[in-house]
């Protein structure tokens, strides 16, 4: 008859917890096993089930050792290269939940955002979504019904600072539309400076069908980009637009017809971003600033934004590039200096 070892295994507060029922005699060697165990365990094979012989009397121990967190994949960050160097792409990635908005995906947009802004390779953004058929559902329902009453305003109001802080990036930010956008999913495109769609996507700001209104800076934004009453038309009834409705009202910049990867609007970023990265990388980051804050207040005070802005290109080393690139009939190497 072979007597056998026996053990239980648990996870608990990120630590996996191995508890030993072994002989006395042996277990002087079981500490040298444990670590074979965890080898495996974290190898994604099989425990084994040890049998011992010559088993003298019992005694329990107990092993703990810390877990290493799983990768977090609810938000792919790709740097391209070659003829796409320096465009990032974001990818949204959880086909469960249809990419809505969860305090997780939340953070890793804001971790996303932060090394973006800190990385000078960066020349443009893309936001689009891993999975097919959906662009962002917007809020996570689930998630949300689950909230204390107290944590829901604290979190829009994140969600609401993420949307502001892709708004105010540095470097131009596309949102390729392959899907629906609905609701929040939506005011993250709008946050963005230019927007593809397929012909097929279905984007709407469908908040009062559920007696709410938009609260991630849909109502201002929308306005400001389609117009007054387009936006409270649009709102009001909480109605859903396909890509060539929203190209025809100036929602999206480009509508495309879809392909067999359901990747035509991504591509139609691609081609955006490629032609974006060629120019000075200091000259588009201000013109964005120009365009953003001088949209904001009367024309006058508008001209006093570019004037300042045109005064720090000035000094920079790719002005000077530029106008001897010019001369000398070649194509210019910025390096946003």
């Amino acid at each position: 008859m072979l007597p056998a070892c026996w053990f239980y295994c648990w996870k608990l507060r990120g630590q996996l917890t191995i508890l030993i029922f072994a002989p006395a005699k042996i277990l002087k060697d079981s500490f040298f096993g444990v670590f074979h165990w965890r080898k495996t365990l974290f190898g994604k094979k099989p425990l084994p089930f040890f049998m011992l012989t010559k088993m003298l009397s019992w005694s329990p121990v107990l092993y703990s050792f810390p877990l290493k967190e799983e990768e977090n994949k609810d938000l792919e960050v790709k740097l391209l290269k070659d003829k796409y160097e320096g465009t990032v792409v974001l990818g949204m990635n959880r086909p469960k939940a249809k990419n809505s908005f969860s305090k997780n995906l939340v953070k890793e947009f804001y971790k996303a955002l932060d090394e973006i802004e800190n990385n000078n390779r960066v020349r443009c953004v893309i936001i689009r979504s891993l999975v097919p058929g959906i662009f962002c559902a917007g809020a996570d329902l689930k998630e949300r019904a689950t909230m204390p009453i107290n944590e829901v305003g604290p979190f829009v109001t994140r969600l609401r600072g993420m949307m502001a802080k892709i708004h105010h990036l540095s470097v131009p930010v596309i949102a390729a539309l392959d899907g629906a956008a609905l609701g929040g999913g939506l005011e993250m495109a709008l946050a963005c400076d230019l927007r593809t769609a397929s012909h097929n996507a279905k984007l709407g700001l469908v908040e009062t069908k559920l007696a709410i209104i938009p609260g991630a800076g849909g109502t201002q934004r929308l306005t400001r980009l389609v117009g007054t009453a387009k936006a409270k038309e649009l709102i009001f009834t909480g109605r859903v637009l396909d890509g060539k409705q929203s190209e025809i009202i100036g929602l999206v910049n480009k509508s495309v017809q879809q392909n067999d990867e359901n990747d035509a609007a991504f591509n139609a970023a691609l081609d955006l971003a490629e032609e974006i990265s060629v120019n000075g990388p200091i000259a588009v980051s201000l013109a964005k600033k120009a365009i953003n804050n001088g949209s904001e207040v009367d024309i006058n005070s508008g001209f006093a934004y570019e004037e300042a802005y045109y005064a720090q290109i000035i000094p920079t080393k790719d002005r000077v590039e530029g106008l001897l690139a010019f001369k000398e009939k070649r194509p210019p190497k910025y390096r946003g200096e």
